[in-house]
């Protein structure tokens, strides 16, 4: 089975959820997860802390350079992601449309390289 990665993507700057909704957002979710894992696509997933707290780690000239995240500028960031199982793309773009339902964002899928047997 092939391997998709669903990427939820946060808008810098939007208004913050009020916490009614918020806790929509978490029951969906958790029911998304719920039945991705009864289905056998669920693989990994997690949620991430907001972009200003990440750290760029990268090698100059053999020197460790750490700065401040987040490495892409922009107002766009990953929020959070899933890692699912999906015989094909069509399968994993309708998981994708409950993912974009259950945390009310937008959800980028791209499938994995395919991994060589050994």
């Amino acid at each position: 089975m092939q391997q998709y990665m669903l990427t939820v993507h946060s808008v810098e700057g939007s208004p913050a959820l009020s916490a009614q909704a918020r806790e929509k957002v978490y029951r969906d979710v958790d029911a998304f997860n719920a039945e991705l894992r009864t289905s056998g696509a669920w693989v990994f997933a997690g949620g991430l802390h907001p972009a200003n707290t990440a750290t760029v780690v990268r090698v100059r000239e053999g020197e460790l350079l750490m700065t401040d995240g987040p490495f892409a500028e922009g107002k766009e960031h990953v929020g959070g992601f899933w890692v699912i199982a999906a015989p094909d793309l069509d399968a994993a773009m309708a998981w994708a449309a409950k993912a974009t339902q259950a945390c009310d964002a937008p959800v980028e899928v791209r499938p994995f390289h395919d991994i060589p047997p050994e």
